[in-house]
C-alpha cells in the first residue's frame, strides 16, 4: 500500500528521471537498464512510506546517491544498482540472500560490503576503531564499495542541517578524518573540495560566510581581467587547430581558509586565487604529455612564466593518478595567475579519479602507483594482531601524505610519503633489507637511515647479516609498512620479556603467599600506573619496574578500584562555567589546541569523567570523534568574565618609532587585557611580532585584533595556535 502523497510521489518519480536518463548513457545494453529499472522498484517499494529526519520520503536518498555514483563519479550499472538498494538490508526484513537471488553475486557482495560500513559508522561503541579496520578490508575485494560509500557520505553531507548537534559533530569529525584524504587519494578532486566547503561551513561558519563574500567581491572586481587574460591564449590555440574549452576558477573557500591559517596571511595575501584551467582534445599520433608542454610554449608567448612553480605531473603522475602540467604566469595587470594544463582524459581522471580508469581500458595509465599505495593498505591490513587505533592513525597519515618519487640503483621508481625516510626506503624495497639495513648511499654519498629522502633521489641500501630492528627506528619512519615490520620483530622480542616478566612477579607474589589472581592484578595495574598486564609483565622483566619492594607497595595501596575502574556514566550535555556548581563535573582546556571562550568546541569524555575541550578543527579532536564517538560529549559556553585563557596573535608591518608603545597601550588601557610575553624581531624596517594573552572570551580577543589592525604600520594581525613558535626569540 502506498502512504506517499502524490506530491512525494511526484517528488520520486522527478529524482529518479534524473537518475533514469543518466544511467541510460551507461548501461551497455538493454538487460543492464532493466536491472537498475528492476532496483529502484524494489528500493520504492522496500522503503515505501519511511521518511528522512528531514520529512523527505526515504528513497529519495538511495536515488541521489545513485546519481552521484553514475554523475560524478562516473561508475556502472552493477554500482547504480548497488546505491539504488544499499540500505534496504540495514532498514528492512530484507537479507543478503534475497539480494543475491534477485541481482546476482557481485551486487550482493557490494551491497553486503556497504551495509557493513554503514553499521560501523553509525556504531557508538568503543569498537568503532576495530570496525572501521575491518571495512578498510573491502579494499582488498572491490573498491567500489569505498567509491559508493563516499557518494553516500556526500549526501548526507549535503543534508547534513536536519541532523541533531552531537550527530552532526561525528558526520564533520569522521568526514574530515577519513572521508576526505580517502577522496583526495582515489583522485575524486570534486567530492574532495564539496566535502570540504560543507565541513568548513558547519564548522566554521562566520569564517565560511566571509570567505565567500570575499571571493564574490573579487569576482565581480577581477572576472573581466581574467577574460582578458584568456583571450591571447585562446587566440594562439585556436590558430594551432587545437578543439579545447578554457574555464576560469577560483580557490575552494576551505582551501582559501587552510591556506590563511597555515601560512598566517589575510584574504588579500592569498595571491594565487585565481586559476585558468585548459581542457584539450589530444591530436593523433602525438604523445599527450608532449602536446601540454607545446601548449605551455604557446602560453609563455603570451606571459612570462614563474619557473620555480612549474609542475609536471604529465612525466611524473601523483599516486592518485592525478596528471596535468600546471604554471604560474604574470597576467597584464601584475597579477600571478596558475594555469592548468589538461587532455579530456587527464581531466576526466582529475574530476572522477579511480573510476575513470575504467572508461579508458585501451590506454596505459598511471594506475600502478595508485595500486603501490592500495598494496601498502592490504600488507597492514593483512596482520591481524596490529591495533585498531594505531591502524586508525597510521592509515589517515598515509591518506594525507604527499608523495615523493626515489630510485633504486637499477632506475626502479618509488613511491614514498613526504618525509620518509632511508630505511622506509629500504622496506618498500623488501622487509629482509629493511630488516638488515645499516646505512645508504644517496646519490652516491654515504648518509644514515635516519636521512629524509628529497624527490628524485638515487639510493642504494647497504645491509648487514648481524643488523636487526632497533626500537629508535619508530622514532624516524614514516610509513605503516616500515613500523608494521619493526614492531613485527619488537615484540616477538617482547614476548619473551613479558614471559621473563610474569614468571618474576609470579616468583615474587609466591614468596609474599600471595595469590595470582584477577583481584591483585588490578592493583598492580593501579599500582604501577600501567594500561594491561602485558604491559606490566614487560617493564618487570625489562627491569624498567623494580618488584623488590612490592610488599610495602600493597600494605601502603588505598583500594581505589571503584572510582579507578568504574565507567562513568557519559555526560551529554555539558556547560563550561567558570565556577561549576557540580565539581565532580570538571573540564580541561585541551593544550594542544588552546581554545577560549567563544571558539567552537568540541568535548570528550575521559575515563574519570573529566571532560577534555579541543577546537572543533583541532587535528587532535578531528582523529578522536573518528575513533572513539561514544566519548563525544556536547558541550557549550557559559559567560566567562573573570577567568583567563591564553591566547596569541601575530602582526607583520612597517616598524616606526613609537609602534611598540602604541600597541601595548591599546591592549592594557582599551581592552583591558593583560599581556603575559611580548616577542618583537625587525630587519630593514619591517617588523614581526608575538604577543601571548591572557583574555576573557573571543569577542574580547576579537576586538583587539580589530584595534589593532587599525594602528598605522600594522599590515596584518591574526590569531595564532600557542603551540607553535612562530618567531624566534633570539
Amino acid at each position: 500500500m502506498d502512504v506517499f502523497t502524490p506530491e512525494d510521489n511526484a517528488l520520486i518519480d522527478k529524482e529518479f528521471e534524473e537518475l533514469r536518463l543518466a544511467s541510460l548513457k551507461r548501461c551497455a545494453d538493454q538487460s543492464e537498464y532493466e536491472m537498475v529499472l528492476k532496483a529502484f522498484e524494489f528500493a520504492r517499494s522496500a522503503h515505501n512510506g519511511v521518511r528522512r529526519r528531514s520529512g523527505e520520503p526515504y528513497i529519495i536518498h538511495p536515488i541521489c546517491v545513485a546519481k552521484i555514483v553514475v554523475q560524478e563519479i562516473g561508475l556502472g550499472y552493477k554500482s547504480i544498482v548497488s546505491a539504488l538498494i544499499h540500505d534496504v538490508i540495514e532498514d528492512t526484513e530484507y537479507n543478503i540472500e534475497d539480494i543475491q537471488r534477485l541481482f546476482g553475486a557481485k551486487i550482493a557482495s557490494l551491497v553486503d560490503g556497504l551495509t557493513k560500513i554503514k553499521s560501523v559508522f553509525d556504531s557508538s561503541t568503543t569498537g568503532q576503531a576495530e570496525n572501521f579496520k575491518r571495512i578498510i578490508l573491502t579494499l582488498n575485494d572491490d573498491v567500489r564499495v569505498i567509491l559508493i560509500k563516499l557518494a553516500d557520505r556526500l549526501h548526507n553531507m549535503r543534508t547534513i542541517d536536519s541532523m541533531p548537534q552531537l550527530k552532526k559533530d561525528k558526520i564533520l569529525s569522521e568526514t574530515m578524518y577519513i572521508f576526505i584524504p580517502l577522496a583526495h587519494r582515489l583522485g575524486l578532486y570534486s567530492i574532495k573540495s564539496e566535502m570540504e566547503d560543507i565541513w568548513l561551513k558547519h564548522s566554521f561558519p562566520n569564517e565560511y560566510d566571509e570567505i565567500q563574500a570575499r571571493i564574490a567581491k573579487t569576482v565581480a572586481e577581477r572576472g573581466f581581467a581574467i577574460d582578458q587574460f584568456i583571450e591571447p591564449i585562446a587566440e594562439s590555440l585556436h590558430q594551432d587547430n587545437y578543439e579545447f574549452t578554457i574555464t576560469k576558477r577560483t580557490k575552494t573557500p576551505y582551501s582559501i581558509w587552510r591556506k590563511m591559517i597555515e601560512k598566517h596571511i589575510t584574504f588579500d595575501e592569498v595571491y594565487d586565487l585565481f586559476a585558468v584551467r585548459i581542457v584539450f582534445e589530444p591530436k593523433p599520433n602525438q604523445p599527450e604529455r608532449v602536446q601540454c608542454w607545446h601548449i605551455y610554449s604557446l602560453i609563455t608567448e603570451n606571459y612570462l612564466s614563474k619557473t620555480d612553480r612549474i609542475r609536471d605531473w604529465v612525466s611524473t603522475p601523483k599516486a592518485n593518478g592525478y596528471e596535468a602540467l600546471h604554471c604560474t604566469v604574470l597576467g597584464k595587470q601584475g597579477n600571478w595567475i596558475e594555469v592548468q594544463i589538461r587532455s579530456k582524459r587527464m581531466d576526466d581522471v582529475a574530476e572522477r579519479g579511480i573510476a575513470a580508469h575504467w572508461a579508458y581500458k585501451g590506454v596505459k595509465l598511471s594506475e600502478s602507483e595508485l595500486e603501490n599505495w592500495l598494496n601498502r593498505v592490504r600488507e597492514v591490513l593483512e596482520n591481524p594482531d596490529v591495533n585498531a587505533l594505531t591502524f586508525l592513525d597510521n592509515f589517515h597519515k598515509e591518506l594525507f601524505s604527499k608523495e615523493i618519487f626515489a630510485f633504486t640503483p637499477k632506475g626502479d621508481s618509488i613511491s614514498l610519503p613526504k618525509g620518509a625516510t632511508a630505511l622506509d626506503f629500504a622496506y618498500a624495497i623488501h622487509s629482509e633489507i629493511g630488516n638488515k639495513a645499516i646505512a645508504a648511499k644517496v646519490n652516491y654519498k654515504l648518509f644514515p637511515l635516519s636521512y629524509q629522502i628529497r624527490n628524485g633521489d638515487q639510493i642504494e641500501i647497504i645491509t648487514a647479516e648481524s643488523q636487526k630492528p632497533q626500537r629508535e627506528w619508530l622514532d624516524f619512519v614514516k610509513t605503516p609498512k616500515a613500523r608494521f615490520h619493526i614492531m613485527d620483530v619488537l615484540n616477538a622480542e617482547g614476548k619473551a620479556l613479558i614471559k621473563e616478566g610474569q614468571n618474576k612477579l609470579n616468583a615474587k607474589l609466591n614468596e609474599l603467599n600471595i595469590a595470582s589472581d584477577p583481584a591483585i592484578y588490578k592493583k598492580l595495574l593501579d599500582i604501577y600506573k600501567q594500561k594491561n598486564k602485558d604491559e606490566l609483565f614487560y617493564r618487570i622483566g625489562a627491569s624498567t619496574i623494580d618488584i623488590s619492594d612490592l610488599k610495602e607497595k600493597l600494605d601502603s595501596y588505598k583500594d581505589k578500584s571503584k572510582s579507578f575502574f568504574k565507567k562513568k556514566n557519559k555526560v551529554e550535555d555539558f556547560l563550561l562555567e567558570e565556577n561549576p556548581m557540580d565539581k565532580t563535573l570538571t573540564y580541561v582546556i585541551a593544550s594542544c589546541c588552546s581554545p577560549i571562550p567563544g571558539d567552537p568546541v568540541i568535548g570528550f569524555q575521559d575515563d574519570n569523567g573529566k571532560v577534555i575541550v579541543h577546537k572543533k578543527d583541532c587535528p587532535k579532536a578531528i582523529a578522536l570523534a573518528s575513533s572513539v564517538a561514544e566519548k563525544i560529549v556536547k558541550v557549550k559556553w557559559a559567560v566567562h568574565t573573570s577567568l583567563s585563557f591564553l591566547a596569541r596573535v601575530i602582526m607583520k608591518g612597517l616598524d616606526r618609532k613609537g609602534i611598540l608603545n602604541e600597541i601595548t597601550q591599546i591592549i592594557a588601557k582599551v581592552m583591558n587585557i593583560n599581556i603575559r610575553k611580548v616577542v618583537i624581531n625587525t630587519h630593514d624596517n619591517i617588523f614581526e611580532g608575538c604577543i601571548d594573552l591572557d583574555v576573557h572570551n573571543k569577542d574580547d580577543l576579537d576586538k583587539l585584533i580589530k584595534e589593532l589592525s587599525m594602528v598605522q604600520g600594522i599590515e596584518s594581525v591574526l590569531r595564532n595556535d600557542i603551540k607553535e613558535d612562530v618567531i624566534n626569540e633570539n
